[in-house]
C-alpha cells in the first residue's frame, strides 16, 4: 500500500470517516484491518500519525461496491477503527456513515444519477438489512449545500433522507404486533410497535415523571425502573418475543410534548438503564407511533402537515430527525431518517 488507496473523506451525519470502495482495499480482512489501522494513526489517543480525529465519531470506514443483489444498487460495509487500540470490528452498523455512502457511490460511478433526486438503494451487510437514500443531483451531480440541519452538526446542507426497507414488524411480525394502536397493561395506555425495533410507548406522566429528567436523575428512580419493568416482561409475549426477562428488547419509550421545536420528546430504557440519547431504529418506532391514531405518542405530538413528515425526536442528547411517509388515510407507509453528508475530501491515503 506503499503507492496509496483512493479514498474520499466525508462527514456522514455527526460522524466523520474514509469511504473506500471494496476493489481498492485488500481481500484478506487481517491485512485490510491492518492498512485501515495505519490510515487512521491507531492505537494512539491522539491518532496524530493518521487521518483519525481522536474520537470514535471521526474514526470511521465505509466499505462500498457494486450490489448483485436484486433490487440493490450498492453493498456498504461499515467498519469502526478503534482510536487507543488496535481493533477493527464490524460488530455494528452506523446509520451516520451511511448518509454519505449514497453521495460517494455517485460520485465514484457505481450508480448514475437519474434526475434532481436520484435513490440509492443500500446493503447494509452489517445487519442483512436495506436502507434507501435519496440524493439531490440536479444537472447529474450530487449537492452537498442545502438547508437542511441536524443535531451535533454545525450549518445546514442538502437533506438526504434514509428510508429503511422492510423494517415493520422484522422482530413481531408485524407494525403492530397486538393489532392495535393501543393496549392497556398494569393500568397504563400503551403503544406496542416494531418498525425496526420493539418499542413499548407510553405517556411519562402515566409512570410519574415528566419526560425531561436527565439520563442520572431516571436511572435513580427505582419505583419508575420497577414499574416500568413490569409493564415490559408483560408485554413482550403479545409482541411475540416470549419471555423477554433476558432480553434487550422492547425497548420502553417514555413520551411528552417536545420543548425544542422537535414533534416528540422521549426518554428511552433499553431495557435497564437510561439511554443517553436514543437508537436509530428506536426513533424511527417513536416517530411512527406518532401516527397512530390515539395513540399516546400522538397524544402528545406535533406532527407537520403532508404526506412527508420529518419528525425530531427529542432526547437527552439531542434530537434524531425522522422521517415518516404516509398515504392517502394518513397511515405510515415508510419511515427512516433525516441525515446529511458533505465531502470533505478526494485523493489518496497512505499507510
Amino acid at each position: 500500500m506503499s503507492d496509496g488507496v483512493g479514498c474520499m473523506w466525508m462527514r456522514g451525519g455527526s460522524s466523520k470517516g474514509g469511504y473506500f470502495l471494496r476493489e481498492d482495499l485488500p481481500t484478506d480482512v487481517a491485512k485490510r484491518d491492518a492498512f485501515l489501522l495505519r490510515v487512521m494513526g491507531s492505537p494512539d489517543p491522539r491518532q496524530i500519525d493518521g487521518m483519525g480525529g481522536a474520537d470514535p465519531l471521526t474514526s470511521k470506514v465505509a466499505v462500498v461496491s457494486k450490489s448483485a443483489r436484486e433490487g440493490v444498487d450498492v453493498d456498504y460495509l461499515f467498519l469502526q477503527v478503534f482510536v487507543d487500540q488496535a481493533i477493527v470490528t464490524d460488530a455494528q452498523n452506523c446509520g451516520n456513515i451511511l448518509a454519505g455512502v449514497g453521495p460517494f457511490a455517485i460520485e465514484r460511478g457505481l450508480i448514475a444519477a437519474t434526475g434532481e433526486e436520484t435513490r440509492v438503494a443500500i446493503f447494509m451487510e452489517n445487519t442483512g438489512q436495506v436502507a434507501v437514500a435519496t440524493v439531490q443531483t440536479p444537472g447529474g451531480c450530487v449537492r452537498y449545500d442545502g438547508h437542511a440541519t441536524i443535531s451535533s452538526v454545525p450549518g445546514s446542507a442538502a437533506p438526504i433522507p434514509l428510508a429503511f426497507r422492510d423494517t415493520a414488524g422484522s422482530s413481531c411480525g408485524a407494525l403492530l404486533p397486538t393489532g392495535n394502536g393501543v393496549d392497556e397493561i398494569d393500568g397504563v395506555r400503551v403503544t406496542m410497535i416494531d418498525n425496526g425495533m420493539p418499542c413499548v410507548v407510553m405517556a411519562a406522566a402515566d409512570v410519574g415523571i415528566s419526560g425531561y429528567e436527565d439520563r442520572d436523575t431516571l436511572d435513580g428512580n427505582g419505583a419508575m425502573k420497577a414499574q416500568v419493568e413490569a409493564i415490559r416482561l408483560k408485554a413482550g409475549p403479545l409482541m411475540n418475543l416470549g419471555d423477554v426477562t433476558e432480553k434487550s428488547v422492547p425497548k420502553m419509550m417514555l413520551v411528552a410534548r417536545p420543548q425544542d421545536g422537535g414533534a416528540i420528546a422521549v426518554r428511552s430504557l433499553i431495557p435497564h438503564r437510561v439511554h443517553a440519547s436514543i437508537g436509530v431504529l428506536g426513533a424511527v418506532s417513536v416517530a411512527t407511533a406518532c401516527l397512530i391514531e390515539g395513540s399516546p405518542a400522538q397524544q402528545v405530538a406535533i406532527v407537520p402537515d403532508g404526506r412527508t413528515k420529518t419528525l425530531g425526536v427529542e432526547h437527552p442528547s439531542g434530537v434524531t430527525e425522522c422521517v415518516v411517509t404516509v398515504d392517502e388515510a394518513g397511515a405510515p407507509t415508510e419511515a427512516g431518517m433525516l441525515r446529511t453528508a458533505r465531502k470533505l475530501m478526494d485523493g489518496t491515503v497512505f499507510a
